[in-house]
């Protein structure tokens, strides 16, 4: 987890040194160039004040998904590619760039998939989610089309982290009605 956050840090401070703008690997939708940004999207931010805003929730929520889930790569790999799918597909042309999708996936996914395995544990976690990005998270999918931030990136990370709970949380429920 602090290696994930480490190295978004270490893409940006050599993104300070390159003779390009790497920020244009971001995720450009529906062109061919742009795919290579869902992927690298996460690590890209537009500036200092971008990441930093990135960096605090980020490890929040990856602390907490750690602490409730073994399959924490897997879950963030799965919001990363389904959200960022998501956004080359429907957003707005522009790059888009940043960890604020995978932000957005995190608190929905840790919500979703707290109210739907029905364990002390992860339902606790949720409610920590709900108070303290509830808020940011309604505020952050509505559409501000004057505005430079990827309110889609944050709907579609949303959207995707949604998926990926009820996903899993399937999975799990349909291996135990198997085995029994």
């Amino acid at each position: 987890m602090f290696v994930f956050v480490g190295v978004i840090w270490c893409v940006f401070l050599v993104g300070l040194v390159l003779p390009f703008n790497i920020n244009s690997l971001g995720i450009t939708p529906r062109s061919g160039a742009g795919l290579v940004g869902i992927p690298l999207s996460p690590f890209l931010h537009a500036n200092l004040k971008h990441l930093l805003s990135n960096t605090v929730p980020l490890t929040i929520l990856l602390l907490l998904l750690a602490g409730s889930k073994a399959n924490s790569p897997t879950i963030v790999v799965s919001i990363v590619c389904i959200g960022g799918a998501l956004l080359w597909l429907f957003g707005r042309p522009s790059t888009h760039v940043g960890a604020s999708g995978l932000i957005y996936g995190l608190i929905a996914f840790l919500l979703v998939s707290g109210l739907l395995e029905r364990r002390i544990g992860p339902l606790l976690i949720s409610i920590v989610v709900g108070f303290l990005y509830g808020g940011t998270l309604l505020s952050g999918i509505v559409p501000d089309l004057g505005s430079q931030v990827s309110w889609e990136g944050h709907l579609f990370g949303a959207i995707a982290g949604c998926l990926v709970a009820v996903l899993l949380t399937n999975r799990g429920e349909n291996s135990k009605a198997q085995i029994a």
